[in-house]
C-alpha cells in the first residue's frame, strides 16, 4: 500500500500538458517608431506569453510600467522586463519572452529612447 501514492504521482507527472493549460502567445514587433500591434488586448488572470520582436535597425524598448508591475510573473521574468523599471529593452534583431498573468486595467506604453514615442511609438494594453 506505501507504493500506490508513489506510483499515482509517477502516473500524474506522466499526463501531458494540455494546449488549454499553456499560456496564449502574442507577438509584439518592434520597428523604427511602432509596435505591430500597437494595442493589446489581454484576458485578466488569464496567462500569456509576449514574445518581442526587434525588426528596427536600432534598440527599442517596451515601457509599460504599471502593466508590468500589475502582473504575476516567475523572477527570471520579472528580471527580463527590468523589475521595477518594466521595461523590455533589445538590440536591433533581438526577440525575448516574457510570461505573465495580468491584473485588469489600461495600460500606456511607449519606447523610452530618445524622441521615439513623439514619434509614435507608443501603445495601449487593455486587460478585462
Amino acid at each position: 500500500m506505501r507504493f500506490l501514492p508513489v506510483i499515482a504521482a509517477a502516473i500524474a507527472l506522466s499526463v501531458p500538458v494540455t494546449a488549454a493549460e499553456l499560456p496564449a502567445k502574442v507577438t509584439v514587433t518592434m520597428a523604427n517608431f511602432s509596435y505591430t500591434p500597437a494595442d493589446l488586448h489581454l484576458h485578466a488572470g488569464h496567462p500569456v506569453t509576449i514574445h518581442f520582436v526587434n525588426n528596427g535597425s536600432g534598440g527599442h524598448d517596451f515601457t509599460a510600467e504599471e502593466f508590468f508591475a500589475a502582473a504575476t510573473m516567475d523572477a527570471a521574468d520579472r528580471a527580463r522586463v527590468g523589475g521595477a523599471k518594466g521595461r523590455v529593452s533589445l538590440g536591433k534583431g533581438e526577440a525575448s519572452d516574457v510570461t505573465l498573468t495580468p491584473t485588469a486595467g489600461t495600460f500606456k506604453v511607449h519606447c523610452s529612447h530618445f524622441m521615439h514615442s513623439t514619434m509614435g511609438m507608443t501603445g495601449k494594453i487593455t486587460v478585462d
